[in-house]
Order: structure tokens, then sequence, then C-alpha cells
């Protein structure tokens, strides 16, 4: 059954081709001129890669900065050892502790966007792992929340993920969501962080993958219809 569209959907649809692909520039100025939301809505990123998440080289995840941030303010938790507490809470951690917090995740408390854990603790981070993990919140070094259990380590790690530095992961329809800013930025921070993305995502690109990496290439807001960009003009993209 298809999904039934609300009123100021259809509304939005009229006032651009939804089969044109437009320009990076042109693609973000029609996303603000359709978004019907009266709040200031994420700007969603969704790159469709020729990948098959099934074989584990074709599984891209990652990590990105973004260079003007997300535009919300990320909740974090650090897993550390007593020695490192206050190293974690200058670099702007929310929450730092070790045990308290494996019992209140146990319990049923996620209350954080990211989760970082130096090396030394994984062992009893592993406790929750069937919590975290199919919540794509368990620490790993693949996506830069496992560091060293180093003063300077931790916190580069933390002030980069306060920054604006987010995760990804391709889902099993070999796509990346990603959220890249707020409909208040301007179109230049904007344009900068999806141009960040497309080379982050570029750089991972498996040998395996024959042909076209990247398939589509769309934008939209929480709730607006989604614009189509020239994939040509983005991954030519320096």
């Amino acid at each position: 059954m298809a999904k039934k569209r609300g009123k100021k959907y259809l509304e939005a649809l009229k006032k651009y081709d939804p089969k044109k692909e437009y320009s990076l520039g042109e693609g973000i100025s029609t996303l603000k001129k359709i978004k019907y939301e009266n709040f200031d809505s994420t700007v969603e990123l969704d790159v469709n890669l020729n990948v098959d998440p099934r074989y584990q080289d074709q599984l891209i995840r990652g990590t990105v900065i973004l260079p003007n941030g997300t535009g919300k303010e990320t909740k974090l938790l650090v897993l550390t050892t007593p020695d490192l507490e206050e190293v974690a809470k200058k670099a702007g951690a929310d929450y730092v502790g070790l045990d308290e917090y494996i019992e209140k995740i146990k319990e049923g408390w996620l209350d954080v966007d990211v989760i970082i854990a130096t090396q030394n603790v994984m062992p009893k981070v592993a406790k929750v792992g069937r919590i975290l993990g199919p919540k794509k919140m368990m620490p790993s070094p693949k996506n830069g929340t496992v560091v060293p259990p180093k003063p300077e380590a931790l916190e580069r790690v933390v002030k980069e993920f306060k920054a604006g530095k987010v995760n990804f992961r391709v889902d099993k329809y070999g796509i990346v969501h990603l959220g890249v800013g707020k409909s208040s930025f301007s179109n230049e921070q904007l344009e900068e962080n999806i141009k960040e993305v497309i080379q982050t995502l570029l750089s991972l690109r498996p040998d395996s993958v024959k042909g076209s990496y990247v398939k589509d290439i769309y934008i939209a807001t929480t709730m607006s219809p989604s614009v189509k960009l020239n994939k040509s003009e983005l991954l030519s993209t320096k």
C-alpha cells in the first residue's frame, strides 16, 4: 500500500521537479524553498551505494568531521578509568564513569548520542554489547570510539565528536543516511558539510566494487520530499 502523504507534502512536490538532478547549490536552495516544517529541521543526506553489505569488505562505515558541525548538541558518554575521568570532563564529555553507567545501560538508560571508551575498559563494556550493538552505539575502533588510555588521545576524540564528528554506516539496502546540518545553516555551510561526506565515502570505496560506486544522492529535511543531486558534479568535486 502506498504511503498516504499530507497536504503540505503534496504542495511541496508542486514547487520543484522531483525527477530533475540539481546541482548542489541549486539543490540546497530548492530544498529550503520546499521545506514546510515550522522548526529548524535537520538536513539529511542519503547516498545510495553500489555495495552489498552482506560482504564484510563492502560494509561501508566510518566517521567524518563535518566542517560546520551538525547544528545539534552531541551528548557524549565516556567509559574509562578514574584517572582519566577529569580529562574527559574538561574535554566536554556530558557523562563520565564506568561501572555505574554500565549498570544504568543494563537497566535501559541510553540518553546519549555517542559512547566513547578507552581500550582498557572494553572487557567491561562488552557486558552490554548485546544492548549497544543493535542500537549501533557499541564503541569500536572502526568508528573511532575506542581510544588508547592516554590523556591526549581521549581529549582529542572527545573534542572531535563535540565539534561535529559523526559516525555513519551503510544500511542493509546499501544506503548511507546522515544528518549534515540544520535548515538554518547557510547554503555554503551545507555545501561544505555535504562535500566532506562525499569525499569521505569515496575514500572508502572497496576494491571489489566494479563499475559505478555511487548510484544516487538525495537531500531532504525531516519532513520534506527529497531533492535529487547531480552526482557527476559532486563526484568530481575536490
